[in-house]
């Protein structure tokens, strides 16, 4: 074969094989292409997917509530007396009519049919006068006041089986006093109105006791209470007597709270008498208090869940609550927190929810209303009758009403109010919450007690989450922003190649070590050198200029030894003594200036307190943290400034200092700032940090001594002890959502400020 063969053969080998790696290039680049592409979507879809998760699990929380008519039917048992009372039981499957011939009825709710009727135990020669409801809490206590004097209580009460499997409700009544009836110190006097307050180790029961005979009347305290002796199996019961010092003349109603210390003796014409009733034998009068305007009169009156404050309803449709704050000297006294307007007809029926703070209003036109008192917001307003009403009441879940009309019937609403605890004012508005002075921004979501009022404020968690990302931000631009731009243009290569990593490793330590760290290490140290981390602020900044001004005296051939672009390695030295020195002198500054303790010193001349772990330690943690995200971005985009720029302008005249500032930042502007804003998104999103270096408690307090709570530490805390879909649940979703959406508002505005800078500096 001819060399000349060979050559060609040769050619068209390469030639084919350069033709292969040229096309697999290509399949290699569109590959690339589409994975980019996809990738991109991908994360574009997976943020709108979470987007839209957030808001279909927050979106219930805004529902309206709904409320049906199920069924209607005729009084069961309507011989048996006149209502005074509805109740239902928790399942919504058996109700009772109490009557004022002391006959108890009960029935199905869905139907009216009559399941079984019992008498209460009213001695003979007596007929009932008075009836009152005790609290919810007493478990289905209710009491007869007699025209004797005497009084008798009752329960009813519900047994639930199963037999084959089927669910079966049997009510009864029970006596938990006896069915001896109470006889009170009024000496045969009639019962007029009465209440009950009935626990397991006491029971109170207040009368106005009318004696028709003199044509005098009186209000009569008697307590039973519960002794127990150490040498008897049997409690024996210590009673107590006592009269209050009131007039009697037209009581409304007498009310008292579950604690059995508080007695409200509310008039007709609104007068509210409050005592205090924790000593039996000598009740105190607190107040006085009118609670409904002039000219009005009070129509109905009742407890809100808890027992804290009186839902008051008057005869121009309005209802308002009036709750325990306290006064000037520091007593227990009611004030008016709110008024809701329910209609222009009196307020014939207030019923409170059993276990959150709703109540139901209905007015002498039939109408009825389902409110929150909290958020301040009308969930449901019906028609439920024509005719005016009788008696009405909420099942115990708030998932069902009963109510009575003139007209001898009885109708029965399913009510649908899964959240009635949030709206906009509870989540963005001040809000005056029971037992607090005014209202304020709170958040508070749960407690040991079940008549607990949530507390589902926002700001709070805002404030914090903004205060955290401030004070990090005021750690980290400085040092992140002075370091790279030292690092980027006057360090030296191979100083830099050592520099650049080591800070880049910082952004790989775990969050949950720093947050360990700052909560058990720094947070103690800070405390007790206060005073020398001021100093330290001050010192080290003076140490490093006056090492500046000096190194210009040094010997000529001793600075020229320093290679170029190594200085910083001088100043490491005088840092540290500067630091030393700082805290050293910080001892006898602090006694001298401050009387030993800077912290006493901030609390006793400004008023300004110190919790260990507050603000300025998540500023320093979290700015350790955000160090290496703002240096690393910005130190690049610094360092990617084209060479020709700077070597021209330096060319042209300008020293080093202008040509930096003139030339290489403004180019590198829109890199800066975007490291600025990734490491503002990072301190606002962080987490373990202010979790563990703070005291987590959601205050409102601009000092840097003290603590916060961020959205995100937040939802951290409190989201495994959340039940599911409950409200607590769905708002730390909101508290996501709307960190979700911060965060997304803050990025888009950064993007577009970015790509203004990039394109006014892109002619440089």
């Amino acid at each position: 074969m001819s060399e000349n063969s060979i050559n060609k053969m040769t050619s068209v080998r390469s030639n084919s094989a350069s033709d292969f790696f040229q096309r697999w290039r290509l399949i290699k680049d569109i590959l690339a292409r589409y994975c980019v592409v996809a990738g991109g979507l991908g994360v574009i879809v997976a943020i709108v997917l979470i987007f839209f998760y957030l808001l279909y699990v927050v979106f219930p929380l805004f529902l309206s509530a709904s409320a049906e008519s199920v069924s209607q039917y005729d009084v069961p048992e309507a011989a048996l007396g006149k209502t005074v009372l509805l109740e239902i039981e928790e399942q919504n499957e058996v109700a009772a009519r109490f009557t004022d011939l002391g006959q108890v009825v009960f029935f199905e709710v869905a139907t009216g049919k009559p399941i079984s009727t019992q008498a209460v135990a009213i001695p003979e020669g007596a007929h009932i006068v008075s009836f009152a409801q005790g609290s919810p809490i007493n478990e289905g206590a209710v009491i007869y006041g007699l025209s004797d004097g005497s009084a008798v209580m009752v329960k009813h009460q519900y047994k639930v089986t199963y037999p084959n499997n089927v669910r079966l409700i049997t009510p009864s009544l029970a006596y938990p006093l006896g069915e001896k009836p109470l006889q009170l110190d009024v000496e045969g006097a009639a019962l007029e109105k009465i209440a009950v307050r009935v626990a397991d180790d006491a029971t109170t029961v207040v009368a106005k006791a009318v004696d028709t005979t003199h044509g005098t009347s009186k209000i009569v305290l008697t307590s039973f209470e519960k002794e127990q002796s150490i040498f008897a199996d049997e409690a024996s019961l210590k009673r107590t007597d006592s009269v209050l010092e009131v007039a009697s003349e037209g009581i409304f109603e007498i009310l008292i709270d579950k604690e059995d210390r508080n007695l409200y003796l509310v008039a007709s014409d609104g007068q509210l008498s409050f005592f205090d009733i924790g000593d039996k034998s000598a009740p105190v009068i607190r107040q006085n208090q009118n609670v409904v305007g002039a000219g009005q009169k009070l129509t109905s009156i009742a407890f809100l869940n808890g027992d804290l404050s009186l839902m008051v309803g008057d005869s121009t449709g309005s209802v308002s609550q009036w709750g325990l704050v306290k006064d000037a000297l520091n007593h227990p006294a009611m004030e008016k927190i709110r008024a809701i307007k329910v209609s222009d007809k009196p307020i014939v029926a207030i019923k409170g929810e059993q276990r959150r703070k709703g109540f139901m209003a209905i007015d002498a036109d039939g109408n009825m209303g389902i409110y929150h008192s909290t958020a301040e917001r009308e969930l449901i307003k019906a028609h439920i009758s024509d005719a005016s009403p009788i008696a009405a009441v909420l099942s115990p879940r708030a998932s069902a009403l009963l109510l009575q009309s003139s007209d001898g019937k009885v109708h029965f609403w399913h009510i649908d109010n899964e959240h009635p605890e949030v709206s906009i004012k509870s989540l963005w508005q001040k809000v005056w919450y029971e037992s607090y002075p005014k209202p304020d921004y709170i958040w508070q979501s749960s407690s040991a007690s079940s008549d607990f009022e949530p507390k589902y404020s926002l700001i709070p968690l805002v404030f914090g989450t903004l205060k955290a990302a401030f004070y990090a931000m005021l750690v980290a631009m400085p040092l992140a922003l002075m370091g790279a731009i030292y690092t980027a243009y006057f360090m030296s290569h191979k100083m830099r190649q050592a520099v650049k990593p080591t800070i880049e490793l910082m952004g790989a330590l775990p969050t949950v070590i720093l947050g360990f760290l700052a909560g058990l290490w720094l947070a103690p140290l800070i405390e007790k050198y206060l005073a020398g981390l001021f100093s330290l602020m001050m010192i080290v900044p003076l140490g490093v200029i006056l090492f500046a001004f000096l190194w210009q005296f040094f010997p000529k051939d001793l600075r020229q030894r320093i290679p170029e672009g190594w200085e910083a390695a001088l100043l490491i030295p005088v840092i540290l003594l500067s630091a030393w020195f700082a805290f050293i002198i910080s001892v006898p500054l602090e006694s001298l200036l401050f009387g030993g303790s800077l912290r006493e010193w901030f609390r006793s001349e400004w008023g300004i307190g110190y919790d260990q772990r507050n603000a300025l330690v998540v500023g320093i943690a979290m700015g350790f943290a955000v160090i290496p995200t703002i240096f690393t971005i910005a130190e690049d985009a610094i360092f990617s400034v084209p060479k020709h720029l700077t070597v021209g302008s330096l060319a042209l005249g300008a020293t080093t200092w202008q040509t930096l500032a003139k030339v290489v930042l403004l180019t590198a502007s829109p890199g800066i700032f975007s490291a600025v804003m990734i490491g503002m998104g990072r301190a606002i999103g962080e987490t373990m940090i202010v979790l563990m270096a703070t005291g987590n408690t959601p205050v409102m307090d601009f000092s840097v001594f003290q603590g916060l709570r961020t959205l995100a530490a937040n939802i951290a805390v409190e989201m495994p002890e959340s039940e599911v879909d409950s409200t607590h649940y769905r708002v730390l979703f909101l508290a996501a959502l709307v960190l979700f959406v911060f965060t997304f508002v803050f990025n888009t505005l950064a993007e577009v400020i970015r790509q203004r800078l990039r394109e006014k500096y892109s002619s440089l």
